[in-house]
């Protein structure tokens, strides 16, 4: 981080360093240091892994696994805001989150989070199996150390190899459920990885200054919003045949098919929209359309598979 931003955060962050030595929390402030958002959509995805999965699971078991997940995805948030509580209270989106505002002191956030981290993964090892654990174990690694404290600040490219961080939830689930890794989560995997780029590439361009001010390298800060456009549409080009490919391929049902046919038909004309428009309030607006569908598609095309699932005689035992 610059010399500037990092007295702008020695300013803005009095609160935190005068909070060391006493804890303002609440359990409030705790739970959002789980980023309950993406930790519920992390949840959803990992569902859909467990349900998914050609196998009989005990509901015990697939909840024990999901609390599992949910709790490290938990943890992976808490280790983020920790490290990144510098940055955190340059931005006008996080300056609000506890550890930046002096709520919730650093070694209180550090503690929180790496409890959370080596609990989730040992039960995960202990009461399912050791594969879901060891991915669980490596998808809190990649997300807080690979991402947060070397990527998020060192490249431009943060989002799109981080972004893996966020796609092994279906993993996790598949493997908590099977024991292994199967071609279908694999294409769970990829849709999420090609997804996330689009998506955060979407709030980046409308939150541009925000990044800038706070010193980190986001696609539109360092190549700029054109460079930017270009590539969430070339990736959104990437995600909707791909989100199709389980329907190609036999792996779902007609129902997904059509719903990633239209959906990804949206998300497409919508990253058309972010390219061709580039100036004023019009390129935000843009920009702002793609990143609250990106939302809703990523959880229509998992909604559909786990009701096709569910509602399939195979799996209800018919």
């Amino acid at each position: 981080m610059s010399d500037v931003a990092s007295r702008e955060y020695e300013l803005t962050g009095a609160e935190t360093g005068a909070a060391e030595a006493v804890s303002f929390a609440s359990v409030s402030d705790y739970i959002a240091l789980l980023k309950p958002r993406v930790m519920s959509l992390v949840v959803f995805t990992a569902l859909v892994g467990i349900v998914r999965a050609p196998a009989d699971v005990h509901p015990v078991i697939a909840f024990t696994a999901l609390l599992c997940i949910a709790i490290g995805a938990g943890a992976s948030g808490a280790l983020n805001m920790w490290w990144d509580a510098d940055i955190d209270a340059l931005m006008t989106r996080t300056r609000a989150r506890p550890v930046p505002a002096g709520r919730v002191t650093p070694r209180e956030a550090l503690a929180f989070g790496m409890t959370l981290s080596v609990g989730s993964v040992i039960v995960l090892g202990l009461l399912v199996n050791v594969l879901a654990a060891a991915l669980l174990a490596f998808t809190i690694f990649f997300y807080a150390v690979v991402y947060t404290m070397w990527l998020k600040r060192s490249t431009p490219q943060n989002i799109v190899i981080g972004g893996a961080a966020g796609a092994f939830p279906p993993m996790v689930g598949w493997a908590a459920a099977s024991g292994g890794i199967g071609l279908e989560s694999v294409l769970l995997f990829l849709i999420i990885f090609f997804w996330t780029p689009p998506h955060f590439w979407a709030l980046a361009l409308y939150k541009s200054g925000d990044y800038a001010r706070a010193g980190v390298p986001m696609l539109p800060v360092v190549a700029g919003a054109s460079e930017t456009r270009r590539q969430i549409l070339l990736y959104t080009l990437i995600l909707v045949p791909l989100a199709i490919s389980p329907f190609a391929l036999g792996m779902a049902g007609l129902a997904y098919g059509t719903v990633s046919i239209l959906s990804g038909s949206i998300m497409l004309a919508l990253a058309v929209q972010v390219y061709r428009r580039r100036e004023g309030a019009m390129a935000d607006a843009a920009a702002k359309r793609l990143f609250a569908f990106s939302i809703l598609y990523l959880f229509l095309l998992f909604a559909v598979l786990l009701i096709e699932t569910v509602q399939s005689p195979t799996w209800l035992g018919l």
